[in-house]
C-alpha cells in the first residue's frame, strides 16, 4: 500500500504528516484572502495575527490551532476552498 493511501494516525505518530509545512500553506492563504480587492471585517483581524507571528515569533502550527474558528470564518468568507480543505486537513492530523 502506498504512503499517501496510509492514512497516518497522529495519536501514534506525526511522521509523514509535515504539519508544519500545512501551517504555513494556510497562513499563506490568509494571506491570499487579506490581499484580495474585496473587504472583509476578517482582514484587519489577520494583519495584526501575521504581525504577530513575527514579532512574537509564534509557531505557525499553534497558531493555526487556535484561530480555527477564525481562519474559517475567513476562508469562507472569501470563498477560498483552498484554505478550507487544508484547514480541515490540518485539524484532522494536526490538532
Amino acid at each position: 500500500m502506498s504512503q499517501a493511501a496510509v492514512k497516518i494516525d497522529r495519536y501514534i505518530t506525526f511522521e509523514g504528516i509535515e504539519c508544519d509545512e500545512q501551517a504555513r500553506r494556510v497562513l499563506d492563504c490568509i494571506r491570499d484572502c487579506i490581499e484580495a480587492p474585496e473587504a472583509s471585517s476578517w482582514s484587519a483581524y489577520f494583519e495584526r495575527k501575521l504581525d504577530e507571528i513575527t514579532r512574537m515569533g509564534q509557531d505557525e502550527l499553534f497558531v493555526v490551532g487556535s484561530q480555527v474558528n477564525y481562519i474559517r470564518a475567513l476562508f469562507e468568507h472569501h470563498g477560498h476552498r483552498e484554505g478550507l480543505d487544508l484547514l480541515d486537513r490540518i485539524e484532522d492530523e494536526c490538532c
